[in-house]
C-alpha cells in the first residue's frame, strides 16, 4: 500500500520540538502560572520585534485579534467595513461581531487578494475602514490599497492570519496598516498547540485598548473601562509559540522551496494554473492553492491516490447564509466566485520532500492528460 501524503503534517514538527515544548509546559505546570505572566509578555515582545512592530497584544485566537482590533478602532453601529468575499468567514464575522456592517470588494484575478479598483468602487458614505487579507500567505497590494484608504480617510486592518513573515516590497506584513492581526491556529505557519492570536501595531493607544478588551474591559483589576471579552492568550500557548518562533524563517524557506518544486513540475499542465507571486511580494505559502479547470474531479483523483488536499474557500462569503441579509446575489463578485469554483490546495508544510512533491505533481499530470470518459467511449 502506498504511503499517504497528508495535506498538512503537524506530527513531524511537534515530534522534533517535543523536548523543548515539554520542558516549557512542565515549568508552567509546576509554577501554576497559566494566565498572563512572563511567557505571554515574552512572546508579545518577541513577536512584535519579529514583525518590526513596536507594540503587540496576545489574544485567544485570530478571530479575537480581528474583532478586538476593529472594536479598538471605534466602529459604531451602521459603520461599514470593506473586506473581500474570498476569505475564511472569521474575517467578515469579526466585523459584524465588533458592531460594524460588512461590505465586500472583489479580488484580483491573479493574486486573489483585494483589488484596489474594487475597493474604490465599494466605498460608501458610511465606510470607515478596510480589511485586506494576505491570502494563502501572499501580501495584498498594500500601496494601492493604502492610497485609496488614505484618500477616503479609512483605517486599515491587515488580516495576516496566513502570512507570518511574508514581505511586501521588502517589509514584513504587520507594519503596512494601522493594525495587523495574526492567527496561531495549529496549522498556521507559526502555530500554537491550540487556539491563539496576536495584534501588532505602531500605535500604543490601540494596543492598550485591545489589552483592555481582551481582559473584560479592565484597565486594572476590578476597574472596568468598557464591556470587554475573555480573550486572553494563555501561558501554555505563549510558551509554545516562543519555542517555535526562532524556527519560523527556516520553515518559511522550506515552504518556498517546495513551492518552487511545484512550479517547476506543474508549469505546463493543461487545465491547471499555479499561484502567482507578484513582483512586490514574497509569499510564505501557507497554502499552495492552484486553479484547476476540473477541480472536483482532480480532488477525487488525488484523494483516491492517497494525497491529501483542501479547498480554500469553496463558497465566497457573500453567498454564505450567514451574510444573506446583505442582499448580495450570485454574479456580484465574479472573480471571487470563479476562484471559489476552481481552487484546490495541495500538500504544503515545511517537511514536505521533493519526492512527495514529484508524486503529487505526477498524479495531477496523469489526471490532466487522461482522456475524458466521453472521449474513451
Amino acid at each position: 500500500m502506498r504511503t499517504q501524503i497528508p495535506f498538512v503534517d503537524l506530527r513531524q514538527q511537534h515530534d522534533a520540538l517535543a523536548p523543548e515544548l515539554l520542558k516549557k509546559f512542565e515549568a508552567i505546570v509546576r509554577n501554576a502560572g497559566f494566565v498572563g505572566g512572563a511567557e505571554v509578555e515574552g512572546f508579545e515582545a518577541e513577536f512584535g520585534e519579529f514583525c518590526g512592530a513596536e507594540y503587540c497584544a496576545g489574544v485567544g485566537s485570530g478571530t479575537d485579534a480581528l474583532r478586538f482590533a476593529i472594536m479598538a478602532l471605534g466602529v459604531r453601529p451602521g459603520d461599514e467595513v470593506i473586506t473581500v468575499p474570498h476569505t475564511f468567514i472569521a474575517t467578515g464575522a469579526a466585523i459584524v461581531q465588533a458592531g460594524g456592517t460588512v461590505r465586500f470588494a472583489d479580488v484580483d484575478p491573479k493574486t486573489h487578494t483585494m483589488a484596489a479598483d474594487a475597493l474604490q468602487a465599494a466605498i460608501g458614505s458610511r465606510t470607515v475602514g478596510v480589511v485586506p487579507v494576505h491570502m494563502y500567505g501572499c501580501p495584498a497590494d498594500m500601496d494601492a490599497i493604502r492610497e485609496v484608504a488614505e484618500h477616503h480617510g479609512l483605517w486599515i486592518v491587515e488580516d495576516a492570519a496566513q502570512a507570518h513573515g511574508a514581505r511586501y516590497r521588502g517589509r514584513l506584513v504587520g507594519t503596512l496598516g494601522d493594525v495587523a492581526c495574526f492567527s496561531f491556529y495549529p496549522g498556521k505557519n507559526l502555530g500554537a498547540c491550540g487556539e491563539a492570536g496576536a495584534v501588532v501595531s505602531a500605535n500604543p493607544a490601540i494596543v492598550e485598548r485591545i489589552k483592555m478588551i481582551r481582559d473584560h474591559g479592565q484597565e486594572r483589576k476590578h476597574n472596568h473601562q468598557l464591556v470587554g471579552y475573555n480573550g486572553r492568550l494563555d501561558a501554555l500557548q505563549a510558551a509554545a509559540l516562543r519555542v517555535k518562533l526562532p524556527y519560523l524563517m527556516e520553515w518559511t524557506e522550506r515552504r518556498r522551496r517546495a513551492a518552487g518544486w511545484y512550479a517547476e513540475l506543474l508549469t505546463d499542465v493543461p487545465g491547471v494554473e499555479l499561484p502567482q507571486e507578484p513582483e512586490y511580494a514574497e509569499s510564505v505559502f501557507h497554502l499552495l492553492a492552484i486553479q484547476a479547470q476540473d477541480r472536483d474531479g482532480l480532488r477525487q483523483a488525488l484523494s483516491s491516490d492517497g494525497i491529501g488536499v483542501g479547498m480554500h474557500y469553496p463558497t465566497p462569503l457573500h453567498l454564505q447564509e450567514a451574510f444573506s441579509e446583505l442582499g448580495y446575489g450570485r454574479g456580484t463578485f465574479p472573480v471571487s466566485e470563479r476562484v471559489a469554483e476552481h481552487t484546490l490546495s495541495l500538500p504544503m508544510f515545511p517537511e514536505l520532500t521533493r519526492e512527495e512533491v514529484e508524486r503529487v505533481s505526477a498524479a495531477i499530470r496523469r489526471y490532466a492528460v487522461a482522456p475524458s470518459p466521453a472521449a474513451a467511449s
